[in-house]
């Protein structure tokens, strides 16, 4: 038994032995299984290039979620509580609504001292805010400040680096710790981390910035902008490239970039990898080293045939015939070429991880940009092949209106975020973010005025609303009623016998006392005279006893039948949202002047409908009365004069449509004003013509830009002078001499 025993036991130990031996290897390796799993998923992906790809994008960075360079969690908590000591302020926490219940939105910018040195864009954000509507030169009606330190270039290398801000603003007696001030600001940080240091304590106040990270970004109390140049202009601004016979929306190029290639340094991994996606077909990828004072010490293998390759397109004809245009991070996280890929209509893809897009509280980028994703670039062209050609019209639609909403000029850009702030102090009467992301934008839909879809002229034909089916003669009236034959007492019986008028109001802007109730022309509607302060743009205030939609506005000596009346509001039913009338001027620009010129003379063409004898919108009014500055009323209230040139300029602005000009029987006749008919100078209709020419350079400046669009579209009423029997015409008394 034993030696059976002794020799199973020698058996096992020389097989134990010969296995060792001879089978050692395949042991280890299968020790070792589960190792080398784990390591060929850390190789993953496996680029056939992976030599070019080393630092683009490894296991852990994909599993991460982006952010600072090479900045581990607590370094970036540590550096943002260094840089906003009051990160938790919210509106309710760091604004005092105090300060605005008495006197409303109103902003003070503190006045510049001599000496002072401030760049030309931060020029620009001051004068926009000096001429806004919210703007106040005295500091007890203020609800909100505006430095005039100059904080837009916070990058300690750059020469518009203005030193010792801490000690500066703590010297102003209205600083407050920042409470209720607002900083602007473009550039922040330096080499090589490019922080969001601003160099100086911001206290309570809000932060206006481009490039704003989404860890640092205080929801509802900061607001993202746009990173625009110094050559961005200050009103107005270029037109959308975008024409509206760009169908198909599909273009030469599916996908394009042009830019500098960081070699090192932060914003450099993704740059360096755009040159995987360039196919040299519909997909055009073109970088250069050449850039930067040092940039041979760093330039690798690629640089000189990206440095020759990136000459041979133009940057300008890229934008114009591309789909899409790729918007890489620099150094950081904003762009100058986001706004230029607005404005060209080429849809925004976004490889800025971590950014707050511009006005995000009130935008809705997902109809107008691609964000995608640093780490997954090589799935762009893809992403952007599967979209249809609807949807890419679409997107390039709403580039065209974002960019003429909120950011073809500094103005708007500035006025978009008072506008933001205005709505969160006020915010019962804040406007809905439909308003924002639908023609005519956020700025022209007065939140004080309404905040329902139904009550603007806008939004009609899109949610299949209708207008009320009653108007409201409004009648000016600038002379004495002394006679029964007078034409005004001719044109209210004209009117009221409209199966379409609900009412009728008489503006009473003469000197002396209106005639007594009896006096008047007994109609079938109410007739309400309503005593003015003798100013031409009191005609567009917004009166409450104006109860409907359509107003048709009236001079005194106008002449028009019930036909005409019944006919323009029909006409008007259909355009709620312009001008619909009788009387029509146009401009023109006059190359021997290099200016605009106004002409009178009866064409095909025309560009304005004069509210002599035209319908409009109520809204309006208070669009001329509240967003129009105080400036240009006073204007024309000075001459008497272009109260109707500037509503069509502002109906127009709006719309970007022209008037509708609908069928008269009698040329109408332009009435002088009061101060010009009293003298007998022969001269006094030479200076009427040229104080409305004036009037329209003068607008347009104001406007930045022409909005007047020329038509030569008219409506007339259906078998409107054919030779038919006049029984079978419904507005027969038109053709009636």
């Amino acid at each position: 038994m034993q030696a059976r025993k002794k020799y199973i036991f020698m058996t096992f130990f020389v097989c134990w032995l010969l296995l060792f031996f001879f089978g050692g290897d395949q042991i280890r390796r299968l020790t070792f299984l589960s190792r080398k799993k784990t390591e060929a998923l850390k190789n993953w992906p496996r680029w056939t290039d992976r030599s070019l790809l080393k630092n683009f994008a490894d296991l852990e960075e994909l599993q991460s979620d982006g952010g600072h360079h090479k900045q581990s969690p607590k370094a970036r908590r540590e550096s943002r509580m260094s840089i906003y000591k009051n990160s938790r302020c919210r509106m309710e926490t760091c604004f005092d609504f105090s300060k605005c219940e008495k006197n409303g939105f109103k902003v003070f910018v503190y006045p510049l001292e001599r000496g002072d040195s401030v760049s030309e864009s931060y020029l620009k954000i001051i004068t926009s805010i000096e001429e806004s509507r919210y703007y106040t030169s005295n500091p007890e009606e203020a609800c909100l400040f505006v430095l005039n330190i100059d904080t837009l270039d916070r990058d300690h290398l750059s020469v518009q680096y203005v030193q010792n801000i801490n000690e500066k603003i703590q010297g102003f007696p209205l600083w407050n710790d920042g409470r209720n001030h607002l900083i602007f600001n473009l550039y922040s940080g330096t080499w090589p981390n490019y922080t969001e240091d601003l160099g100086f304590d911001i206290g309570q106040a809000i932060l206006a910035k481009a490039s704003f990270y989404v860890e640092n970004f205080r929801p509802g109390f900061d607001i993202s902008i746009p990173l625009f140049s110094k050559d961005h202009p200050q009103k107005g601004g270029e037109k959308g490239w975008l024409h509206q016979n760009s169908v198909p929306p599909r273009k030469k190029y599916l996908l394009v970039f042009k830019g500098k290639r960081y070699l090192t340094g932060i914003g450099s991994d993704t740059r360096n990898a755009l040159h995987h996606i360039h196919n040299g077909k519909d997909i055009i990828s073109l970088t250069t080293c050449k850039h930067g004072k040092d940039w041979e010490k760093h330039k690798d293998m690629r640089c000189d045939n990206d440095n020759t390759n990136y000459e041979k397109f133009d940057y300008q004809e890229l934008l114009y015939n591309s789909t899409f245009c790729i918007i890489p991070r620099g150094r950081r996280l904003g762009s100058f070429r986001f706004l230029e890929a607005l404005q060209a209509a080429c849809i925004p893809v976004l490889l800025s991880n971590g950014w707050e897009l511009p006005f995000s509280e009130v935008i809705d980028w997902s109809k107008s940009v691609i964000v995608g994703d640093e780490r997954l670039l090589l799935q762009i062209p893809s992403t952007v092949r599967c979209l249809h050609s609807d949807k890419i019209l679409a997107f390039q639609q709403q580039t065209q209106f974002l960019w003429e909403a909120y950011f073809s000029s500094v103005e708007k850009i500035v006025q978009t975020t008072l506008e933001i702030i205005k709505d969160r102090v006020f915010q019962r009467e804040s406007r809905p973010k439909f308003f924002w992301n639908t023609l005519p934008g956020g700025l022209l839909a007065l939140p004080e005025y309404s905040t329902h879809l139904d009550d603007f002229p806008f939004y009609y034909l899109q949610h299949g609303f209708s207008p009320s089916d009653k108007f409201t003669a409004f009648i000016r009236a600038i002379s004495p009623v002394v006679s029964l034959s007078q034409p005004i007492l001719k044109l209210i019986q004209a009117v009221s016998r409209s199966q379409y008028c609900a009412q009728i109001l008489i503006l009473w802007s003469y000197e002396k006392p209106p005639p007594p109730s009896s006096k008047w022309p007994q109609t079938t509607v109410p007739l309400t005279v309503i005593h003015g302060r003798r100013k031409v743009s009191e005609r567009f205030f917004p009166y409450s006893a104006i109860g409907t939609d359509a107003v048709l506005s009236l001079d005194e000596h106008t002449s028009l039948s019930t036909s005409e009346v019944d006919f323009a509001f029909v006409v008007w039913r259909s355009f709620p949202d312009r001008i619909v009338g009788f009387p029509m001027r146009s401009h023109f620009w006059d190359s021997s002047q290099s200016q605009w010129g106004y002409t009178s003379r009866w064409t095909n063409e025309f560009s304005m409908v004069l509210t002599a004898a035209a319908f409009y919108h109520r809204y309006y009014h208070s669009l001329f009365t509240h967003y129009l500055p105080a400036g240009l009323r006073n204007l024309i209230d000075q001459l008497s004069n272009c109260e109707d040139i500037l509503m069509n300029f502002l109906v127009s602005a709006v719309t970007k449509l022209p008037p509708i000009k609908v069928t008269q029987k009698k040329q109408h006749k332009e009435v002088l004003p009061q101060q010009m008919s009293k003298s007998a100078a022969p001269s006094n209709g030479n200076l009427h013509f040229s104080q409305r020419q004036d009037c329209v350079n003068q607008f347009a400046a104001w406007f930045g830009y022409m909005p007047l669009v020329h038509s030569q579209f008219r409506l007339d009423p259906v078998l409107f002078k054919d030779q038919v029997s006049v029984l079978r015409k419904k507005y027969r008394h038109l053709e009636k001499p």
